[in-house]
């Protein structure tokens, strides 16, 4: 029987429609895990044809070598500098740490981060927040940092978002069981983003209404995939 997190509820209502988010709790994803086997696992026997099936993007990172321990990571001075004028929110750290800020640098180039870093400096004056993301771009937006709520070893380490998510929702797709759209999906109590899908646009901005209240959770539920069933 399908069951929601703690303090999620299992349904919602999307322009008319009542919709199923069901959590499929798992084991915790390790670097060097295999992606498919560990989909085909812990989908086997959940899916129904028409099902939608939301994968992490947290995940989908770890199994391509995209997780690295924070002591691994050495920050340049500039990362310092920078992450001392980033916001931290009760919901992530985001770059506002040197080892974040650092991997960001690598990840878009230090013109693209300094632009970013301008930007967002002139515009803050102005009231308008988020900028800095918008102007670095998806790559910075999709690197998550440690905190306490974070399932371990991940409390301690850096994950970058991950490489090309819509192939590899297209990808996971051919895997399934049943026919079902798959979505790689970076979402948070704060709302979220549809990072690569099977799903035509108007249905990545359906999916990401769905989503909005994070049916996943944000803490230890180990759950990093999910199915969106109509009701």
């Amino acid at each position: 029987m399908a069951e929601a997190n703690k303090g999620k509820a299992l349904s919602v209502d999307v322009d008319g429609v009542s919709y199923q988010r069901i959590p499929i709790r798992t084991t915790v994803v390790m670097p060097g895990d295999d992606l498919d086997a560990f989909v085909r696992q812990f989908t086997a026997g959940q899916l129904q044809q028409g099902d939608l099936l939301f994968v992490t993007e947290k995940i989908v990172a770890i199994t391509q070598g995209r997780s690295f321990q924070i002591d691994e990571i050495e920050p340049r001075g500039l990362a310092r500098f920078l992450s001392k004028y980033v916001t931290r929110t009760s919901y992530g750290i985001g770059l506002g740490m040197p080892e974040t800020m650092e991997m960001a640098l690598r990840e878009c180039g230090t013109p693209r981060i300094l632009l970013a870093a301008a930007v967002s400096a002139v515009t803050k004056l102005f009231g308008r927040r988020g900028d800095f993301y918008r102007v670095a771009g998806y790559r910075a937006r999709s690197i998550d940092g440690p905190t306490k709520h974070t399932i371990p070893p991940y409390n301690t380490a850096v994950v970058l978002g991950p490489e090309k998510p819509a192939q590899v929702a297209e990808h996971l797709q051919g895997l399934l069981e049943v026919k079902a759209d798959v979505a790689v999906v970076d979402i948070n109590d704060i709302g979220g983003n549809i990072l690569g899908s099977t799903l035509d646009r108007a249905g990545e901005a359906r999916l990401v209404r769905i989503l909005k209240d994070n049916p996943l959770g944000q803490g230890h539920e180990s759950t990093p995939l999910g199915i969106i069933r109509t009701a």
